[in-house]
């Protein structure tokens, strides 16, 4: 994760909790199941913190709501397709300039509590 640089904020959102469907065998495709989603996001706030107006800062509910729809709304095979299509709808915000999401399948193997996959993307 990149150094938080003076003037930038990082918003993170922790355990989301959702459900889809998401695997590749077949109770695992005509059962939703529960994924639980942490999401770090760093964009500049320099306007927000001076202003206190929500039109200068990222809105980290409309974000989470698009996410919420995204993942309710879908079936997924992989937990690396779900995670990727959370971060690519992180990354449309142009304000992000950096983003890493988690997405852990409770319970995906029978002696772990999780898997989880991480992906990250930046923008200069």
């Amino acid at each position: 994760m990149p150094r938080l640089e003076p003037g930038m904020a990082r918003i993170r959102v922790k355990d989301l909790s959702l459900r889809t469907y998401i695997g590749i065998k077949e109770e695992e495709i005509v059962n939703k199941q529960d994924v639980l989603i942490n999401l770090t996001v760093i964009y500049p706030a320099g306007g927000a913190v001076q202003v206190n107006d929500i039109q200068h800062a990222l809105n980290y509910r409309t974000i989470t709501k698009t996410i919420i729809q995204h993942v309710e709304g879908n079936r997924f095979a992989l937990l690396e397709r779900l995670t990727q299509d959370i971060l690519d709808l992180v990354m449309q915000h142009p304000a992000v300039r950096y983003a890493e999401v988690e997405v852990d399948k409770p319970h995906a193997l029978r002696f772990a509590e999780s898997v989880s996959i991480t992906l990250a993307a930046h923008r200069d």
